[in-house]
């Protein structure tokens, strides 16, 4: 049986604006001391890392990658030829003598730490993991209904019964039907957004057809109306943006509508409960 030996490790992270904090894993550096091993590997190619953030020179990328390597490579050749006792070294602090700490884009996680009799195969491990986990992964949208989804379960889950029904809103000009809408006193009227969309442009055009939606309704004189937008992030930071833009623009729509982003749901359910059950209260 080959011996388990203790290894410690490092991601490589690619930050393309500091100011935001936005990064991605992009390569692996495993010290296997009790052999004096240095191990590398990173991104061969740029894609997933373009994916997330479209101004990246890919060219320029691949460079540092390759850079990464040969500095790590150098120094794994310094630590077999002069038999370093290396115990009190890790991975991190190997690969920032290849790569010292500074203010750019590429960063050394914290160590990591594990056994192996197969440092080669970790590594590949580890690069699956951590680095390639999410590339061959189909991002899907969320639509509307999935943003009003965690709501449902959530009444569902207090045994809390909200007799919702469909609410139409008649302007001069135009209508719109809301699905989840109950009166008591007035209308309460929730309307789920998922702006989990592909691009900014799609963030906005969305945006924008609600808002001239509502606006076509401005005049509507039915019962007294409190409207309720629930609105879902792209998965993608950076769209953050362009959602941040959105929901500025849903607060000052028509109809006065209060916005709730998916952190606040817990809030917004205490909030229904508490009214259904004083509603409840006060009928019987």
């Amino acid at each position: 049986m080959t011996a388990q030996r203790p290894y410690t490790y490092t991601v490589l992270r690619y930050i393309h604006d500091p100011r935001a904090g936005e990064m991605l894993n992009v390569g692996v550096v495993v010290h296997v001391p009790a052999d004096h091993q240095l191990l590398v590997k990173t991104r061969a190619t740029f894609g997933r890392v373009k994916d997330a953030f479209p101004d990246l020179d890919g060219d320029a990328f691949k460079m540092a990658m390759r850079s990464v390597e040969r500095a790590i490579g150098s120094v794994a050749k310094d630590l077999a030829a002069t038999a370093l006792l290396s115990g009190d070294l890790d991975a991190a602090m190997l690969a920032r003598r290849a790569l010292p700490e500074d203010d750019s884009a590429l960063q050394w996680s914290p160590v990591g730490s594990g056994v192996t009799s197969d440092a080669p195969a970790t590594l590949e491990r580890l690069f699956e993991r951590l680095v390639r986990h999410n590339d061959d992964r189909t991002s899907r949208r969320r639509v509307d209904e999935e943003i009003w989804r965690p709501i449902r379960e959530r009444l569902a889950e207090r045994h809390v019964h909200v007799p919702f029904e469909p609410k139409v809103v008649e302007g001069a000009l135009d209508s719109i039907t809301f699905k989840h809408a109950w009166k008591n006193g007035q209308w309460h009227v929730y309307e789920p957004v998922s702006l989990d969309l592909a691009d900014r442009d799609g963030i906005m055009d969305k945006t924008r057809r609600w808002l001239g939606h509502l606006a076509a309704v401005r005049d509507a004189s039915a019962d007294p109306l409190k409207l309720h937008f629930i609105l879902g992030a792209p998965q993608d930071p950076t769209l953050r943006p362009a959602y941040d833009r959105a929901v500025a623009l849903f607060r000052k729509a028509d109809l006065n509508p209060e916005v709730i982003e998916e952190g606040d749901i817990d809030t917004l359910v205490d909030r229904i409960e508490d009214e259904v059950r004083a509603h409840d209260g006060a009928t019987r």
